[in-house]
């Protein structure tokens, strides 16, 4: 399952999801694909750049019929930047969305870690853009196939401006995203289960379980503050937020 996965990345092609073969895959083992993923992407030369959240939203969790946020891994080649183009024959059916992304200044573990203990354990805040971009056909998913395919993950990229997180009011910072200079979407730092950083607490506390962590330098995601938004070649698509200001990308 991990190569049919690798591949169609590698190959950039849509697949049937796992669980039409394997319907009885549980969430742990999808958890268990996941790492043996990103193991395998690390041998290939990539390195972790830091941790995402996903469906982190109450709207999502009615959406996908489930109770609890996602995680999958960053690594370095999905790292993108405002300045070069994002390919689009590099992708196969991307979506972006907009998200506050935590900097780590120290590492972080445990099962009992709080929205506090993240604040005190972040060195900066940042705006980002998530570009998401499932492998499977049509973008249709259950949760274990989305949490195996590393929640979706592609690209990022990370606005210029970092912020120390005692100088913001996280639940409240709004954001617009537009698409070609029209309005796309809106939303606030509250979407993402009530606060960033309490999103971030349960992403250390899931990690925990399985004795993992986040780790100094670590760039994390908390998780969309909108809906996601299909792009096409020639799309430019910036988000602003309060306070923390734009990040922006365009497609070729």
């Amino acid at each position: 399952m991990v190569d049919y996965l690798l591949g169609a990345e590698r190959d950039i092609r849509e697949v049937i999801k796992l669980t039409d073969q394997n319907p009885d895959l549980a969430i742990d083992e999808a958890y268990d694909i996941q790492q043996r993923l990103i193991e395998k992407r690390m041998e290939q030369g990539a390195r972790r750049a830091g941790i995402k959240l996903g469906l982190t939203s109450k709207a999502k969790h009615e959406m996908m019929g489930v109770h609890e946020a996602i995680y999958g891994y960053l690594l370095t080649d999905m790292l993108a930047y405002e300045w070069e183009p994002v390919r689009f024959n590099q992708l196969i059916h991307p979506k972006a969305e907009p998200e506050i992304a935590f900097l780590m200044g120290e590492d972080l573990q445990g099962t009992n870690v709080t929205a506090e203990d993240v604040l005190k354990a972040t060195k900066y805040i940042a705006p980002a853009i998530e570009i998401i971009d499932s492998r499977y056909k049509d973008f249709k998913f259950t949760l274990v196939d989305v949490v195996a395919d590393n929640c979706s993950s592609a690209k990022f990229i990370a606005g210029s401006k970092w912020i120390s997180p005692d100088k913001l009011d996280l639940a409240h910072i709004g954001m617009v995203m537009s698409k070609n200079g029209e309005v796309a979407t809106t939303g606030a730092g509250a979407a993402v289960l009530r606060h960033p950083a309490a999103a971030v607490a349960w992403c250390v506390n899931k990690m925990g379980e399985r004795n993992e962590g986040l780790k100094k330098g670590d760039i994390v995601l908390s998780g969309a503050l909108s809906e996601a938004i299909a792009f096409e070649p020639g799309d430019t698509i910036i988000a602003t937020f309060d306070e923390l200001g734009s990040v922006s990308f365009s497609c070729k």
